[in-house]
């Protein structure tokens, strides 16, 4: 048996989960109220005394008292002797709390960069032309040098592609109209359902999801997904972003004696409903290669074939608690689920799944070399910690004894597109106006000179007289026209000897 291993419960012999396979990923599906969510607590409970951390999303509401001990039950007391538990404790585990919108837990954020505009246009439900219009705007952006952090920078960034899309569209393609303000209203009905809060900074760190308690137990990650489960959208963008983030920030470290992380998808089939052709090949790859990351991933759901075939195919370890066969689609998913199996020759697979107890399960585990064991009926050993919901007041004590709150809790926001569009915007605005009152001054400059050079020259007289000066010129021109001739008469007397 490897050191490393996570008792599940008692069929034939003990069933345990091997941490050495845990990176092969796994299945838990069942009907509700069959007991999933306690084999989930189960997993992660055992992951995080292995010194594993685990995300999880809480969709319920009560997979947050993996933070509380548990109390002790008969029924507790009546399975731990038919499994043959001697060293049971009922403890509380080393929990941090998430919530995208801070309410229940610390915020998660990413940046519009970081999430990219392939999983953004899944989350604004656009069709292939409007998240074409998408994809222009991010390269705009990179080329341009500006960040897009969050919604306020990517309407800047809209209003600034709508304003110069001439040329952008003869550089980067067509950027018409109607698709902006259909990506513009997408972003409205984001912010009416909180996604704002997804967006800005600081931004999650993945090394704060892969952290150890100071005993060496993994801390166990659940992020509040109540409201989420509610916006299947936002949930499953939110949860593919954070495996694509590991995927390809984690580097490659092969076979381990046990996990680096293991991921919870609670509510599986919400990632897959309505899933493009090209983020489901996406995710069939992710889920393919990041075992060799050391990343384990475990799909919950009510039905295997909520999970596509080439996603099933890769997860080794599996719980089927009971499906009911009320109808043909239901006995199509009990028939589709058996055949899943290694079958074994002691068990009918088909009738067992219909008729299995809560907290009962058929479990297949990955064994020595990887190779799946036969299918076995299973009593689920029960976890230490409280099977049910946290006070608030609890809920508070784990957010303030939390390591990463003065980290995440106070957003910051800096310098991004949507500032720097607006100072480019406000110093264009400037420079017109100083353009215009330079243009102004030039204009009465000019017209100063004009007038200047007018006061410089000679006036002219106006060759129209009043009467008065009219009497005058006359009375004078006599005047002299009489002194005149007396003059001439004297000097032509003294010339001719007149006396």
């Amino acid at each position: 048996m490897s050191t490393h291993s996570i008792l599940i419960g008692k069929g034939a012999d003990s069933i345990h989960l091997l941490g050495e396979y845990a990176n092969r990923h796994g299945l838990i599906a069942g009907a509700t109220g069959t007991g999933k969510t306690v084999t989930l607590m189960l997993m992660a409970e055992g992951f995080s005394r292995m010194g594993v951390p685990v995300f999880v999303a809480d969709a319920k509401g009560d997979i947050a008292g993996l933070a509380a001990a548990g109390s002790p039950h008969p029924k507790i007391d009546e399975r731990l002797e038919i499994i043959g538990i001697e060293n049971y404790r009922q403890q509380a585990n080393p929990v941090v709390l998430w919530d995208l919108w801070a309410k229940s837990g610390h915020p998660i954020r990413t940046t519009m960069t970081e999430i990219g505009p392939t999983l953004l246009a899944r989350m604004l439900e656009l069709n292939d032309t409007q998240e074409g219009v998408l994809n222009v705007v991010f390269r705009v952006a990179d080329e341009s040098g500006l960040l897009l952090l969050d919604l306020d920078d990517l309407r800047a960034l809209l209003n600034h592609v709508q304003e110069n899309r001439k040329q952008i569209s003869t550089e980067y393609g067509l950027v018409n109209t109607a698709s902006i303000g259909a990506i513009q209203r997408a972003l409205l009905r984001l912010e009416a359902d909180g996604g704002s809060a997804f967006f800005g900074e600081p931004a999650l760190e993945l090394s704060d999801l892969m952290r150890q308690d100071l005993s060496g137990q993994g801390v166990i990650n659940i992020l509040s997904a109540e409201s989420l489960i509610l916006k299947p959208r936002l949930y499953s963008s939110f949860l593919l972003w954070l495996l694509s983030e590991l995927f390809e920030q984690l580097p490659e470290v092969g076979d381990l004696d046990k996990p680096r992380l293991v991921f919870f998808f609670d509510e599986a089939h919400l990632l897959f409903d309505d899933c493009p052709k090209a983020l489901l090949q996406r995710v069939e790859q992710v889920v393919r290669l990041i075992r060799s990351k050391g990343v384990g991933v475990y799909f919950c759901t009510q039905n295997p074939d909520d999970v596509p075939d080439d996603v099933l195919g890769q997860l080794g370890n599996r719980v089927q608690h009971a499906l009911r066969a009320f109808t043909p689609r239901d006995q199509k998913a009990v028939r589709a689920a058996a055949e899943t199996f290694v079958p074994n020759p002691s068990i009918d697979v088909v009738e067992t799944i219909t008729t299995l107890g809560v907290g009962e399960a058929l479990v297949s585990m990955l064994a020595n070399k990887g190779v799946p064991q036969p299918v076995d009926q299973t009593l689920i050993a029960p976890p230490g910690c409280r099977m049910g919901v946290i006070s608030e007041e609890e809920r508070a004590a784990v957010l303030q004894r939390s390591p990463v709150g003065p980290k995440y809790d106070t957003p910051i926001d800096r310098d991004s597109a949507h500032e720097m569009l607006a100072r480019r915007a406000e110093q264009a605005a400037q420079a017109a106006e100083d353009q215009a009152q330079a243009d102004q001054a030039a204009k009465a400059e000019a017209e100063a000179r004009k007038a200047a050079a007018r006061a410089s020259k000679p006036k002219r007289r106006s060759g129209r007289q009043s009467a008065g000066e009219a009497f005058l010129k006359s009375t004078m021109r006599s005047i002299g026209t009489t002194i005149g001739r007396e003059l001439s008469r004297g000097l032509l007397g003294s010339l001719l000897g007149r006396r």
